[in-house]
């Protein structure tokens, strides 16, 4: 049972919480085909972007527009856990909710994309 009183504190509580996103990224990874996608193209990004003769800045900014695909590929896997843990029958604002979701994702790509040949064009 949660124990809002006691709680961890300090560096405790920061390693208990490192424990709980590891175990997270370990799920996204099993599970979600999109996040090994998103993880790839950031593997493919960080040595592309030493490439071209760009500024370091510039290179920490395309970086950054992937790490943003992936921040928003993990909370559209949330609002879809959340939605399914309420309930799996079909119901108009659960869809609502996750197609919210992809299209957050979608957002964080065209904005990704757009950061890539700005820079790079």
């Amino acid at each position: 049972m949660f124990d809002n009183i006691n709680k961890p504190k300090g560096l405790h509580r920061v390693y208990l919480a490192a424990l709980n996103s590891l175990r997270a990224f370990k799920w996204l990874y099993a599970n979600e085909s999109a996040f090994r996608q998103e993880l790839l193209l950031l593997i493919i990004a960080i040595p592309l972007s030493f490439v071209f003769n760009i500024s370091f800045k510039e290179q920490v900014i395309l970086v950054l527009a992937i790490l943003f695909v992936i921040f928003t590929e993990i909370i559209n896997t949330a609002i879809e856990a959340v939605v399914d843990r309420v309930g799996l029958e079909i119901h108009p604002l659960s869809g609502l909710a996750k197609d919210l979701g992809s299209a957050a994702v979608m957002i964080s790509l065209i904005v990704a994309s757009s950061i890539w040949l700005i820079i790079l064009l």
